[in-house]
């Protein structure tokens, strides 16, 4: 679905929860709808992230149809809404973003289904992996967080001159000689 987005010419948004019934177009205009907008369901969607970011060019409007703006114009508004970088906002490439920093505008998005709380994510870190609907959300999540590491997407900082890579031997527990723990554990006995 992310491919398909970023080759789309241009998006539309229709937001059925922004209405402009009674409104005239004059100094107050967006101030009349921009609450609404701000509290839109359509942010709150899993889904939405990548209609949001992949395509150059959305254009939001209201349950009437009247243009309220495009992701340029509204760039700022829609960095308070969703966190997301400007530079994401405009397209800049999804890889000068962190992992951590692309997760993090994940919020509380809401699914249909749990496990596209972690599918709806694939294009956002170009990932392509297996849709196993019945698995649910945290096996999916694991999936896609495995995968993520395994693109070497996420980059844990290394001590240069540590006793032991702590990410490399996160399954392997131990007490390594002349560390603080092995001391320790001699003062213990």
């Amino acid at each position: 679905m992310f491919c398909w987005y970023q080759d789309a010419a241009r998006c539309y948004v229709f937001l059925l929860d922004v209405s402009l019934s009674g409104s005239v177009e004059d100094d107050e205009f967006s101030r009349r709808w921009k609450p609404a907008f701000k509290k839109s369901r359509w942010f709150a969607r899993g889904w939405t992230l990548q209609e949001l970011i992949a395509p150059t060019s959305v254009e939001f409007s209201s349950t009437e149809g009247k243009r309220l703006g495009d992701k340029r114009s509204l760039e700022q508004t829609l960095r308070e809404i969703t966190g997301i970088a400007v530079q994401s906002i405009r397209g800049s490439p999804l890889s000068q973003f962190s992992a951590i920093e692309r997760m993090s505008w994940v919020g509380d998005r809401q699914t249909k289904h749990e496990e596209d709380a972690a599918y709806s994510l694939l294009g956002i870190f170009n990932i392509h992996m297996p849709l196993i609907y019945g698995e649910g959300r945290q096996k999916a999540l694991n999936q896609l967080l495995k995968e993520i590491r395994d693109d070497k997407l996420v980059n844990p900082p290394i001590a240069k001159r540590a006793s032991f890579d702590s990410y490399m031997e996160e399954h392997n527990a131990r007490c390594l000689p002349n560390t603080r723990t092995e001391l320790l554990h001699r003062i213990k006995e």
